[in-house]
């Protein structure tokens, strides 16, 4: 047993304990493994994580964006234009002239620019601006010309769209402007560095350093999750080949895995700590340590990877890839908490003894126990629950008010900063033609040419249309499509009202009409569509993953009410985070642009934060349980697992704050949403749940907390992640 929470810690640690004094579980018995093997095991994972390297850089990586989804009206007008050979099948990027004097008097320059961009690869056809009057401006200032690609987006290189920007670019001067614009453009330009992964990794080093005071101390938990990191991203370019995994997956694993593995080394480092504080030698420091919080970690991680492959449920091809490429990350993670750093342990374990023997006999000599602020914060807590408790939910819920009025879609080119070439163009295209010329409306006919002309007029006509382009026939005639351009900006609630308007009332009375069939396409709608079935969807995902995780918290803690605590506070926390993306990314506060916030923040974010908040539910209630078991003193067991558990809990949430934070450093819309909503979540969640809120409903239970109906005990099996009790 460790002694009592705040004594003395000699200089130089007692006579060390027989190592059989204590029953040793299946976690100690890896820990006692990778000690005796610790050379062995270090060559493990330097030979694993090097033969991944090498195979992902000889193989390459296959990342992919599928948003595809069948049954909507979006992905059947797609899967008709392949079918019939239109050339609406494939995106397009629009390259935009403006001269002041006349973009007429230019055409010598671009005629054969457009020709040989119409023989690059990567490209169907080219559209020039002279041979179109619809394709200039009234002014004749500003013009574009369509250069339709051989594919969707996602599935034609980057490469190639880089070719057809450079091309134009050379033939801009002093009179002549030149951008490129569309969705394959904008991919094609993002070109960030690692900057918020760098940023991550300095910050995590400067919070462990003075958390532990000793550069040695703090750099094991990061060498830990740099080598799962590094791991998981070369064993997910290798997934790609076979899945589905999106382009913006690795920095989202990247980060998300420094954080989750920082957080999971911390967790063990600091439970090796206490032990080496009770006087315990550092092999069998290990041991328990990994005994006690191994079993934290692995029954977070396990949380966590159910969270995200609740993300499969949803049926969006990128997605589950994002979801399978996290879950991997967090599955090496935790493998390397639970073997490489009990090696680094007890390679460097009486070094990291001798430092935190001195630093706590600095401590006692300047009177202050260990935990004694976080005990003294429990006191004030537990002399106030109701008011903590009011006060705590009150800010939650503030937080989570503009959440109700999120609009979900996607950012577009007026999104992007104003020196890339896609937001130069978007911006010439809406002072030339209209702000709904960057998101036009693909309408498909099912039918011949005299029914394409004939919906053509009807949507001409229609309110919330400024023009509607001739309808175009397919190469086998029966199909024709008509480029339809709103009065609205593609993200501005009018656009998405027209397109329902379009599919609910003009689309069916055009089809009794003519007899032929009617969809609303084209990317605008597309993303439309992506947006509305994941809004549909997430109740679905929510309740799955909230009722699996408070399942696994009932087997654990055999508790009726901690399960429920945990997923209301849970959904509070991510609630409040989505609150703030709102506030921030919706409606323009801190000065940024205005615009939806992106359809898969919220599953996103759900299924990581839900996740990661049970890690420090669980490392904060099984420390308050483990008293629990040893005292039945409801209101000690909570001062003293608070005082335990709350500076590692608060250090760790700062390290995944930073880290998350960085994402805001990125020049991608979605990352930097993604990042924001991550940070805030974990800060409130650290702070304001873990440390106020549920000390106050602890104290308010009381020993019911720990309640569980008889008949449900003798039928739910046992399930343990504290340590046995020696004897």
């Amino acid at each position: 047993m460790s002694s009592p929470r705040g004594s003395a810690a000699p200089l130089a640690p007692p006579p060390p304990r027989a190592d059989t004094s204590a029953p040793v579980g299946r976690f100690g018995a890896l820990a006692g493994w990778a000690q005796r093997h610790r050379w062995a095991a270090l060559a493990l994972w330097v030979a694993v994580l090097a033969a991944i390297t090498l195979g992902s850089t000889v193989t390459g990586s296959a990342y992919k964006n599928d948003f595809s989804l069948p049954g909507t009206d979006s992905q059947t007008a797609t899967d008709l234009f392949k079918r019939h050979g239109s050339d609406q099948a494939g995106d397009s990027v629009e390259i935009v002239f403006k001269d002041t004097a006349g973009v007429k008097r230019d055409k010598a320059s671009v005629e054969p620019m457009l020709a040989e961009v119409g023989r690059m690869a990567g490209v169907a056809d080219v559209r020039s601006p002279f041979a179109d009057a619809s394709a200039v401006s009234e002014d004749g200032t500003i013009a574009y010309a369509t250069v339709t690609l051989d594919g969707k987006t996602e599935e034609v290189p980057k490469e190639y769209v880089a070719r057809v920007i450079d091309a134009a670019q050379r033939i801009a001067t002093d009179h002549l402007q030149v951008e490129v614009g569309g969705e394959a453009a904008r991919n094609a330009e993002d070109q960030s560095g690692p900057t918020a992964e760098l940023a991550g990794i300095v910050a995590a080093l400067v919070i462990l350093v003075l958390l532990f005071g000793s550069l040695l101390a703090a750099s094991l938990p990061l060498i830990t999750a740099l080598f799962a990191v590094g791991g998981a991203v070369g064993l997910i370019a290798l997934a790609s080949h076979v899945f589905t995994v999106a382009d913006f997956t690795p920095p989202i694993l990247m980060l998300v895995g420094l954080g989750v593995g920082v957080d999971y080394a911390l967790l063990i480092f600091y439970r090796y700590r206490h032990e080496l504080l009770a006087g315990i030698e550092p092999a069998e420091a290990g041991r328990k340590a990994l005994d006690a919080a191994g079993r934290t970690v692995f029954f977070a991680g396990c949380t966590v990877i159910v969270a995200l492959l609740g993300l499969v449920a949803l049926g969006l091809g990128s997605l589950q890839g994002i979801a399978l490429a996290v879950a991997v990350t967090v599955l090496v993670t935790m493998a390397a908490s639970l073997v490489l750093l009990p090696a680094l342990l007890a390679l460097f374990g009486a070094r990291i003894q001798r430092q935190v023997l001195q630093q706590q006999a600095k401590s006692t000599s300047r009177g202050k126990a260990e935990g004694h602020r976080w005990r003294a914060m429990a006191r004030a807590v537990q002399r106030r629950p109701i008011p903590t408790l009011l006060v705590g939910v009150i800010a939650l819920l503030a937080l989570s008010a503009p959440a109700l009025g999120m609009r979900l879609g996607f950012a577009d080119s007026g999104n992007d900063p104003e020196n890339t070439t896609s937001r130069h163009a978007y911006d010439l295209l809406a002072e030339g033609f209209g702000p709904g010329f960057n998101g036009p409306l693909i309408v498909l006919v099912k039918g011949d040419q005299d029914a394409g002309e004939l919906v053509r007029a009807k949507l001409a006509a229609t309110e919330g249309i400024a023009a509607a382009g001739p309808a175009m026939p397919s190469r086998d005639g029966d199909l024709s499509t008509v480029f339809v351009y709103p009065t609205t900006s593609p993200q501005a609630k009018g656009t998405v009202d027209l397109v329902h308007r379009l599919r609910d009332d003009v689309a069916p009375p055009l089809e009794h009409t003519t007899g032929a069939e009617v969809l609303v396409g084209g990317a605008t709608a597309a993303s439309q569509d992506v947006s509305e079935t994941l809004a549909d969807r997430l109740p679905l995902f929510v309740a799955v993953v909230v009722g699996v995780s408070s399942l696994l918290l009932l087997l654990v803690f055999r508790s009726l009410w901690i399960p429920v605590k945990a997923a209301v506070l849970n959904l509070l926390s991510i609630s409040a985070a989505l609150g703030v993306i709102t506030l921030v990314f919706q409606h323009g506060w801190l000065g940024v642009q205005p615009g939806p916030v992106e359809a898969f923040i919220p599953a996103l974010i759900f299924a990581i934060v839900f996740g990661l908040s049970m890690d420090y539910e669980v490392f904060l209630v099984s420390r308050i349980h483990e008293e629990w078991i040893r005292t039945r003193d409801p209101a000690q067991s909570v001062r003293e697992g608070l005082a335990a558990t709350g500076k590692v809990i608060t250090a760790a949430a700062a390290i995944m704050m930073f880290v998350f934070g960085a994402f805001v450093l990125s020049s991608d819309r979605m990352l930097q949403q993604f990042g924001l909503g991550l940070a805030v979540a974990i800060l409130l969640d650290a702070v304001v749940i873990r440390c106020l809120i549920v000390p106050a409903v602890l104290q308010m239970l009381g020993k019911w907390a720990w309640w569980l109906p008889a008949r449900l005990a003798r039928t739910l099996p046992k399930v343990s992640i504290e340590r046995p009790e020696q004897s």
